[in-house]
């Protein structure tokens, strides 16, 4: 028979957490950021080629430009982070992002664009280190991995915003060249937009909490016990106490606790780096930066190919929902497997098609109806692959296979080396491109094969594990020492 006391629990656990879900998707606000600016770019590059008649590699410099400042806001956001506390460096990163939304709309030249564009990216980088840190440090142990996810869903409801807003800006206009009714160059209305998402973000980001994690690292544990009390539940005072006990000194978490005797980083941080490196060289952002301007190379029209671009973002969302399903259920490493074969086969499929196809006198492929069919399906396949596996499950490790000591620095330093793949990923497609699409999506395939290697031998599961007892998991699985 149930007593009082079970169904006060139930209720506690319940208040609990509808409290960390709505923290979680305030702080995941970041990854619409990220989200957003990845997919406005894609609208613009045929416009300021046009615009400013420059051409493949200086576009890819424009359109990369955002990811080495991304690189460089993650590489320091950790170390922000563990001075200012989580919410501050969102609201910074908010502000930034908001600035530079309507400064690359005002933008004069490429120079001018890329400018902006890379010091949007500090905030971009340091909004995507900041969210999962902080939703595996207020999320409960048996919904972190639910909670985490969010945080890709939040980049593909970014990616999916920012097509949308792109399609019916360029849709008026008559292309993202055209004049809009309302006064205004299309493509830089698409830039303009973004400042609306950093308000949003930058609102949220003075209603959370701060990290019970980051006020027992500074010593206010009371205020730490009260948001545990509200947002995790349990037994506070032990979980205080094994908080304290995690963290191993007197004195707050800086980057040089990332250091370790194998190359100079800890065996789990460079677990991490290799985890968000082959997230980027399968080549998915190729499809959200590139899509629009790759489909209508082999023969879409310009508002067929935008429409494309949508349907891969709708698939990307309809992924990462089934991922939020899995990932408590199924578990991280094999989510992780299984996305490796299935972007495998799928781009190889893409590869195989590409290298069969006919060329005009440019070089562009000349696809079939089937040959195009398939190549749409097998794309979708791609991103489908992508959006339930490799997408939110790196994001929810790197948030939770850290030790509390060096979570904040380590996730950086992940995040950074995310980001420079993704530059080198994205710089280089142009010249893949001119090369031969077969040339690019055959390499991405075989980083999907290498990374289902890695994960079954280098990834360890963490469902259900406390963020407390991951020092422990991380010790037995690479041998660490003290």
């Amino acid at each position: 028979m149930a007593t009082d006391n079970d169904g006060l629990k139930r209720r506690e656990t319940h208040v609990g957490t509808g409290s960390a879900v709505f923290v979680s998707i305030a702080a995941a606000l970041g990854g619409f950021l990220f989200g957003y600016d990845t997919a406005v770019i894609n609208g613009t590059t045929d416009a300021l080629e046009v615009q400013w008649g420059i051409g493949s590699v200086e576009t890819g410099v424009v359109v990369s430009s955002a990811l080495l400042g991304c690189a460089v806001g993650a590489w320091f956001a950790g170390s922000l982070a563990n001075k200012i506390g989580r919410p501050r460096v969102m609201m910074i990163a908010a502000v930034v992002f908001f600035i530079t939304s309507l400064g690359s709309a005002l933008a004069t030249g490429p120079l001018d664009l890329t400018i902006w564009r890379v010091c949007g990216g500090l905030a971009i980088g340091a909004a995507s280190v900041i969210a999962p840190a902080y939703i595996a440090e207020i999320a409960p142990a048996h919904l972190r991995g639910r909670l985490g996810s969010l945080q890709q869903f939040a980049i593909v409801l970014g990616i999916f915003s920012a097509l949308l807003v792109n399609y019916g800006i360029q849709a008026s206009a008559g292309g993202a060249s055209g004049e809009v009714p309302w006064g205004g160059t299309a493509w830089r209305w698409m830039f303009a937009a973004a400042a609306v998402p950093a308000f949003v973000y930058f609102m949220c980001s003075l209603q959370i909490p701060e990290s019970p994690r980051y006020l027992v690292a500074k010593r206010e544990v009371s205020r730490a016990r009260e948001i545990l009390a509200k947002y995790v539940g349990g037994d506070v005072n032990a979980k205080i106490v094994e908080i304290q006990e995690s963290l191993h000194t007197d004195r707050p978490p800086r980057i040089s606790d990332v250091r370790g005797p194998r190359l100079g980083l800890l065996p789990i941080v460079w677990v991490g780096i290799f985890l968000s490196m082959f997230q980027q060289f399968v080549g998915i952002n190729v499809i959200f930066y590139y899509s629009t301007s790759l489909w209508q190379s082999v023969g879409f029209s310009e508002n067929d190919a935008f429409l494309t671009s949508v349907i891969n973002s709708v698939v990307n969302i309809a992924g990462t929902i089934l991922a939020i399903y899995l990932v408590d259920r199924a578990g991280r490493k094999k989510l992780l497997m299984w996305g490796s074969l299935i972007m495998f086969f799928a781009l190889g499929t893409m590869a195989v098609i590409f290298a069969t196809a006919d060329v005009d006198a440019n070089n562009n492929p000349i696809l079939g109806d089937a040959q195009g069919i398939t190549a749409l399906l097998a794309a979708n396949v791609f991103v489908f692959g992508f959006a339930f596996t490799w997408g939110p499950v790196v994001w929810v490790l790197l948030g939770e296979m850290f030790s509390n000591q060096i979570r904040a620095s380590a996730l950086g330093v992940a995040a950074a080396a995310q980001w420079i793949s993704n530059w080198l990923i994205t710089v280089t497609f142009p010249e893949l491109a001119e090369t031969g699409l077969f040339l690019a999506y055959g390499l991405y395939a075989a980083f999907a094969l290498i990374s289902f290697f890695f994960v079954t031998k280098m990834i360890k599961e963490t469902k259900g594990v406390e963020l407390e007892d991951m020092e422990k998991l991380e010790k037995s699985a690479y041998r660490t020492v003290d």
